[in-house]
């Protein structure tokens, strides 16, 4: 395999109570990845999780943060990470959990997907269902709502909403960072669909997803509800040509 371009390379990683694993993910992607960049978007954890990373700074000029006031949604947390790497230059842009639900590991399979395409997602649903850990309605209700995703957009991806994935710069830019519709998890769906309603190259690469190990949950109640009806608003506004 030719050598990755990891230094054109930055991985954001948006946190709020992330004390149990921050300093695990610091250390797991540097270890792994030396010339790779590390954006952490931090919104006003109570526990500590900001001053872990203040503290690696001081000995890692490509480790960064942007600190926001209060929990803002992951998709601001994204769109933000995201302006901020084509400010400043990155041609390859991943989103990633901290809670090692996402192996860092696997960075190097979609980074070497992406030097070919314009957005590869790291799916946990071709090549067989790769999920462990999780319970059997919790895995039932996320295999479906991809169904009914790809059912309502024709969109040809497995996993419309697994949040870990890389954009190239030429992908960022096609989006309108400041039109983004969706809030929670629905977001990595509208994204991926206007890409690829663009034309642009989307892959899906098959990872191993892992419940979390340490640490609670972030996914609250609602998403459902915005699913249901963010899909089917999405199709719409691209059939009448306002997708983007």
């Amino acid at each position: 395999m030719n050598e990755l371009p990891t230094e054109k390379t930055l991985i954001i990683i948006p946190t709020y109570n992330e004390i149990d694993n921050i300093e695990r993910m610091i250390k797991t992607i540097f270890d792994l990845y030396p010339s790779i960049s590390l954006l952490i978007i931090e919104d006003g954890s109570p526990d500590g999780t900001a001053d872990v990373v203040k503290k690696y700074q001081e000995t890692n000029a490509k480790l960064h943060m942007i600190q926001r006031t209060g929990k803002q949604g992951l998709a601001t947390a994204y769109t933000t990470g995201f302006k901020w790497a084509l400010e400043k230059d990155f041609e390859y842009v991943f989103e990633m959990d901290c809670d090692f639900s996402h192996d860092p590991a696997q960075v190097k399979d979609l980074l070497s997907a992406a030097t070919e395409n314009d957005l590869v997602i790291g799916s946990r649903y071709i090549d067989g269902i790769r999920i462990i850990n999780w319970p059997f309605h919790r895995l039932l209700l996320s295999y479906l709502a991809s169904i009914y995703t790809r059912f309502v957009t024709n969109i040809p991806v497995c996993d419309t909403t697994g949040g870990f994935k890389c954009f190239s710069r030429k992908a960022l830019l096609s989006l309108d960072l400041n039109n983004v519709i969706s809030k929670g998890y629905i977001f990595q769906l509208e994204l991926n669909y206007k890409v690829w309603s663009q034309g642009l190259r989307v892959k899906e690469v098959p990872i191993i997803f892992y419940e979390r190990r340490d640490g609670q949950s972030k996914m609250g109640g609602g998403i459902i509800f915005e699913a249901l009806f963010a899909v089917v608003k999405l199709r719409f506004l691209n059939m009448i040509g306002k997708l983007n």
